[in-house]
């Protein structure tokens, strides 16, 4: 792939290149009698350049702040493109947050206009939906404002677990460096039809269902309907999916229930031989057009992994931060490093800050796709940010002797007992919440008689424990901890849940934030008392 200096100039050359293939499938409301109604990049680039011409005669031009409030729609994108156009500064609002959330951030972004499905107080908002076009009718294109690489292309917030979200400044050549990063090792081409359930506003679909996409000339279908993925990758020929974990556990669990409570012929091939399985699956559930699945945002199951690619399914998991643009690492489709999310993106360096015994220390990373700093916020840039321009990510890890990234949980998660023995919370809990009767799990510190302990907190299945005549707490927390004390054989005698009065059952869920990640926050000082 050639390289852009800025987004602009990757959009215009894909608008020359590719502009009669079909560049995006989006549904919604006014899209007519198809649901997913196609745009081409040619005609992307035309609505793209009239608002960009209404920008102009909003008065908006190099540096101001334009946001964008709404779920992945056309508009979402000829925003985007148009405001990039006049050198202005996106701004993408998670659609989950409050009304005050979304005026703190417009305030202090100073987002000068808001491109939106619903109101906001506090600037000037153009609504998507009819209105929106109407506004783009006969309209002439505005005049194109030159950007450089150094130039801010995007402030985009992070979800934050304590409730100060922190705005990360990302130049174009940030975000530019890094889709050619990770393209010069994915095979992607215009041939391939993506299909994303990943919302823009989050770093990791703005690049990889957007950017990337649009860089090579793939078509991009988006879809928040989780249960009609084998639809429309059936009726698209969908070849590559981009996903978080959920959807992937979701999905192997039901293929495994399938194959698993079939006749015995289903259970020998599954078993003997899962590619002939492979096979049979592509036709009713992914087509034969599928290539492979993409991971981030979340650890994904390395059970998972194996048993998708026993089938023939390939599956890359990847890493990084919105703070990296965001893509670190990721992996290949077919690789057999299960729990590794692959080596660095090139470009890209990573080492391991001090290392314990086991190779385990903090991941920090340096490259061309590293922020330029928070919005506002010089003091948190200068901890996380050092000298020699390496980032500390707060995540733990190791490195391979082939450089391939393991990770470990958050530093700040981590549990240390009196003999000294590091508890990473996020392995427990991968192990404990394999168990049937467990929805959600926290594992943190906790003290018994002066002594630091490792704890759970679990808010069990109820509607699956209902169904089955179990609503005593007392009997839950009972079958509970047997498939604790069962689970927990799996792992090292330091890192298991010893006594039952550290297992905590809870009645409630635990409270999240809109990326849906448990505020570890709000439970580290839980004393062992149900809730």
């Amino acid at each position: 792939m050639k390289g852009f200096a800025t987004l602009v100039e990757l959009f215009a050359a894909s608008v020359e290149r590719y502009r009669d293939l079909v560049a995006l499938k989006l549904a919604g409301p006014e899209r007519g009698e198809s649901p997913y109604l196609p745009t081409t990049y040619g005609e992307l680039g035309e609505l793209a350049a009239r608002f960009s011409g209404l920008l102009e005669e909003l008065g908006i031009g190099k540096g101001d702040r334009v946001a964008i409030l709404a779920r992945p729609r056309l508009e979402w994108q000829v925003a985007l493109w148009g405001a990039l156009r006049r050198g202005a500064v996106i701004t993408p609002i998670d659609t989950e947050l409050t009304p005050p959330e979304v005026e703190r951030i417009l305030a202090e972004s100073e987002a000068k206009l808001l491109v939106s499905e619903r109101p906001a107080a506090g600037v000037e908002v153009i609504p998507m939906g009819e209105q929106f076009w109407k506004l783009l009718e006969g309209r002439k294109p505005g005049a194109e404002v030159p950007s450089r690489p150094e130039d801010l292309a995007l402030i985009i917030y992070t979800s934050g677990t304590t409730g100060n979200a922190k705005g990360v400044m990302l130049s174009h050549g940030n975000l530019t460096s890094n889709v050619q990063a990770f393209l010069e090792r994915l095979d992607v081409t215009s041939k391939d039809i993506v299909l994303s359930i990943i919302p823009w506003h989050h770093i990791f679909g703005f690049t990889t269902s957007i950017l990337a996409p649009t860089a090579v000339g793939a078509t991009l279908i988006y879809t928040a309907d989780y249960k009609g993925i084998p639809k429309l990758m059936l009726q698209n020929g969908v070849t590559v999916v981009i996903g978080v974990p959920k959807l992937y556990h979701a999905m192997f669990e039901k293929i495994e229930e399938r194959l698993t409570r079939g006749g015995l012929k289903a259970r020998l091939i599954y078993r003997l031989l899962p590619r002939l399985a492979g096979r049979v699956l592509r036709e009713n559930l992914t087509g034969q057009a599928f290539r492979f699945f993409v991971s981030g945002g979340a650890p994904l199951s390395p059970r998972a992994i194996r048993g998708f690619r026993r089938l023939g399914f390939g599956v890359i998991e990847g890493y990084g931060l919105s703070e990296t643009s965001p893509v670190l690492t990721f992996s290949t489709p077919f690789n057999r490093k299960a729990g590794s999310v692959g080596p660095a993106v090139p470009g890209v360096e990573l080492k391991i800050l001090n290392p314990d015994r086991q190779g385990v220390g903090e991941v920090v990373a340096r490259g061309p796709n590293i922020m330029q700093g928070y919005y506002k916020n010089p003091a948190r840039t200068k901890e996380v940010l050092d000298p020699d321009g390496w980032f500390h990510t707060g995540d733990l890890g190791r490195l391979d002797r082939d450089g391939w990234l393991y990770l470990h949980g958050r530093r700040k998660n981590v549990i240390v007992l009196e003999t000294g023995k590091n508890v990473y919370p996020e392995e427990v809990e991968f192990e404990l919440g394999r168990i049937p009767y467990v929805k959600e799990i926290l594992v943190k510190r906790g003290s018994r008689q002066g002594k630091e302990v490792v704890q759970a907190l679990v808010y069990p299945n109820w509607d699956g424990l209902r169904e089955q005549g179990i609503t005593e707490v007392e009997k839950i927390r009972e079958l509970i901890w047997e498939e604790v004390s069962l689970r927990c054989r799996n792992l090292a005698h330091y890192k298991r849940i010893k006594s039952r009065e550290d297992l905590i059952i809870l009645s409630e869920p635990f409270e999240k934030t809109t990326k849906q990640e448990i505020k570890r926050y709000l439970y580290q000082e839980e004393s062992a008392v149900d809730r």
